[in-house]
């Protein structure tokens, strides 16, 4: 996955995320990304309006241009729509890796998710 050193170096300035001028979803999802091992970011919690624009301008101004939502949180096609307002388009279905173990087989879950392009 693509590191974002500014998100990489904020845990260690001790400032806040609103301090940095980060939007706390995007930050989150970066940081739940590299801890699952996954290659693109993955919005596994919930995308709220709000965070929409910022997060696709954040997106763009890192030059990143996939990301998935594997969340299956219940304005998802709401959500969806506005990203497609926003020059974002769905590129299918892919699976990605959770940060949990499927207690099934006792390895790393890896689940759907929703292919997006900027």
């Amino acid at each position: 996955m693509k590191h974002i050193a500014i998100f990489d170096d904020a845990a260690e300035s001790g400032l806040t995320l609103k301090e940095l001028g980060f939007n706390p979803t995007l930050y989150w999802a970066y940081r739940t990304s590299l801890e699952a091992g996954n290659d693109l970011i993955d919005f596994n919690e919930v995308i709220w309006d709000y965070d929409i624009k910022p997060i696709t301008d954040c997106l763009r101004g890192f030059g990143i241009t996939e990301f998935t939502i594997s969340s299956t949180f219940s304005s998802l096609i709401e959500t969806l729509a506005e990203f497609e307002k926003l020059g974002c388009r769905m590129q299918g279905l892919t699976r990605v890796k959770a940060r949990y173990t499927d207690w099934r087989t006792g390895e790393q879950a890896v689940i759907p998710a929703i292919r997006m392009a900027l």
